[in-house]
This record gives structure tokens, C-alpha cells and sequence, in this order.
């Protein structure tokens, strides 16, 4: 495989195919996108995949980050959207959810990958395609924590 082969490969993975490419909200679109793996899992009962399916798309996120930050010479261009399905998976990752909670899931998510919450403006600035990934992963950890929060008190989500 060449080098220019290589770059586009990880410019396409990072984009999650067309995903990152949509004219308009393509964080949105990849956000669904992640939305949409959970479902397909969890409808096959394949849920144990998550936390594999996970890791998988942390290390391949960061490699195909750094190539598509890379190719485009600046730092996390928006076609990037690998880290919002990462941000999706991690704000799912064993949270019992029906339709009004994969909802709410995908607006907290939304929410707070705009808001970047301490940590996460800081963690977006490590180097080398971990940021890209990393700051999505807080908005999804700060996210899961509020969907836990409501289980606890007696919320049906």
C-alpha cells in the first residue's frame, strides 16, 4: 500500500465513510452513525461487542486522526467524525436504553461535545490524533454520567 494510498484510507475511516463529508452537521451525522452501531448491536443481541467494538474505534480513531490532520495540514478538520462515534459509544457502553434514552443519550452527547467541559478542551489539545479522539470521549463520559445519574433515581430510559 502506498503512502497516498494509506492517507486516503485514514482520511475515510476518520470520516466514517460519508459521514464526514455531509455539507452540514457532519459531527451530527457521525454522531448518529455511532448511535445507529449501538442499535444494530444491541438488536442482534451483540451488546457484549461494545466494549471491543469500542477500543477498536479509540486505536483506529487516533491512527486515521493523525492521517487525516495529516493530509488536510491542520488540526482536526471537520471531516473528522470518528470521534463522535467513539463519544456515542462510550456514552452507551452498558447504559439500558430505549428510544427516549438513545434520544436523550445523543442530545446530552451533542451537548456536551459543544459545551467541552472541563476536561475536555484541554484533553482536545494532545498530540498526534489523540486529542481529536480524547476530548469526545470526556463529552461522552461526562454524558453517561447524567444518563446513570437519572437510572439511579428511578428514571426509565
Amino acid at each position: 500500500m502506498t503512502k497516498q494510498s494509506r492517507a486516503r484510507l485514514g482520511v475515510l475511516v476518520a470520516a466514517v465513510g460519508p459521514c464526514g463529508f455531509v455539507p452540514v452537521a457532519p459531527g451530527t451525522v457521525g454522531s448518529l452513525a455511532g448511535l445507529l452501531l449501538v442499535w444494530l448491536l444491541r438488536a442482534n443481541g451483540w451488546a457484549w461487542v461494545e466494549p471491543v467494538l469500542l477500543a477498536l474505534v479509540l486505536a483506529v480513531g487516533v491512527w486515521a486522526s493523525r492521517a487525516t490532520e495529516t493530509a488536510y495540514q491542520r488540526t482536526d478538520p471537520g471531516v473528522i467524525v470518528i470521534d463522535e462515534v467513539a463519544g456515542m459509544l462510550v456514552t452507551l457502553l452498558a447504559v439500558p436504553v430505549g428510544v427516549g434514552g438513545a434520544l436523550l443519550a445523543f442530545g446530552l452527547f451533542r451537548a456536551f461535545d459543544i459545551l467541552k467541559p472541563f476536561p475536555a478542551r484541554h484533553a482536545e489539545r494532545l498530540p498526534g490524533g489523540w486529542g481529536v479522539m480524547a476530548d469526545d470521549v470526556v463529552a461522552g463520559i461526562y454524558a453517561q454520567l447524567i444518563l446513570r445519574v437519572a437510572l439511579a433515581f428511578g428514571g426509565a430510559l
